[in-house]
């Protein structure tokens, strides 16, 4: 019993350790004429000067204002689309998916090592269960296996880059 519960929990810190590193990177270095091309169409999160951060997707960069179709609404920033005058920006981070490899390798480890986590699992309580019990056991230690696989691969494909607006 003792060691079903240590392989388990294992498999689950080893899944969800993070991705990204620990290390956080330097703030690209950008004006603020540059930002447009680069955020139009993204999902950003900015901070502003107040340390309030506003997610949404950029529509917008123009001459005073960037304009945002705000996802989750913050003080001063309803749902929906707002503007957040220049002067109060201080850092933006932009993300990006870069292709799907990190979700597909993911699902594929994340299948393998629930069959092989469900088959030991069910192989040390044979006797126990019935069929019945032994097939919903497997299958779903091998679905939770995939679903994981699936989100570590998803923060895999995740690019994040921290953009700071000079004069």
């Amino acid at each position: 019993m003792a060691t079903r519960k240590t392989v388990a929990a294992c498999l689950i810190l080893l899944l969800a350790l993070p991705v990204g590193g620990f290390g956080q990177a330097k703030p690209l270095e950008m004006k603020w004429g540059e930002l447009a091309p680069m955020l139009t169409g993204h999902q950003v999160t900015v901070t502003l000067s107040d340390g309030t951060a506003v997610k949404g997707e950029a529509v917008a960069v123009r001459e005073d204002a960037m304009l945002l179709d705000v996802s989750s609404a913050v003080k001063g920033y309803p749902k929906g689309s707002g503007s957040i005058p220049r002067n109060s920006i201080v850092l933006i981070d932009l993300q990006r998916t870069r292709g799907s490899w990190g979700r597909t390798l993911g699902t594929v480890i994340g299948v393998v090592g629930g069959i092989a986590l469900g088959a030991y699992v069910d192989s040390r309580a044979i006797l126990n269960k019935s069929a019945g019990n032994i097939a919903g056991t497997f299958v779903g230690i091998t679905a939770a296996g995939a679903v994981t696989g699936y989100f570590v691969g998803r923060g895999i494909d995740r690019r994040v880059t921290h953009i700071k607006v000079v004069p």
